[in-house]
């Protein structure tokens, strides 16, 4: 849907585009294994569809999956953690994965018919109303956004 962008600050970035405010948040450290990703995936949907999202759960559990394989693939160093934020305003969800590198910033490729990896960021993209890089002191932060809509009364 969108093309990568470079955020230039992102001390105003996180969640607030719009002049947001985060209503939910989750933040966890992973270690830099596959189990991880299955973690961060079932986490993901879980929190989102109790934060009253259940329509988004699926979208943004494949996208955590396919931002943490990314981490895990071309951002973890042996020791280092890699974190996932997921954040909830009034009218966006915003997933961030943040890992140790910096060198390489992600960018969508085609793959070939007979590659097994490669399509992770066309899937972000596709499905992420907004997605991008932002620096961090050390590392990056790999982030896609979700509209949302107004959740149900109750929950």
């Amino acid at each position: 849907m969108t093309s990568p962008q470079e955020i230039p600050r992102p001390d105003e970035q996180r969640l607030k585009p719009r002049s947001e405010v985060v209503v939910r948040e989750d933040r966890l450290d992973y270690t830099p294994n596959t189990g991880s990703v299955t973690l961060a995936r079932r986490r993901a949907g879980r929190l989102v569809a109790e934060w009253g999202h259940p329509e988004l759960a699926w979208t943004a559990a494949l996208l955590v999956s396919e931002l943490a394989t990314n981490a895990l693939l071309h951002g973890c160093l042996r020791g280092r953690l890699f974190e996932v934020r997921l954040a909830l305003g009034a009218d966006i969800l915003r997933i961030e994965v943040s890992d140790p590198l910096d060198e390489r910033p992600p960018v969508p490729r085609v793959a070939a018919d007979d590659e097994c990896f490669g399509r992770g960021l066309l899937i972000v993209e596709q499905l992420a109303d907004r997605w991008g890089t932002e620096p961090r002191s050390v590392g990056k932060t790999v982030f896609a956004e979700l509209r949302t809509l107004p959740a149900r009364p109750g929950e």
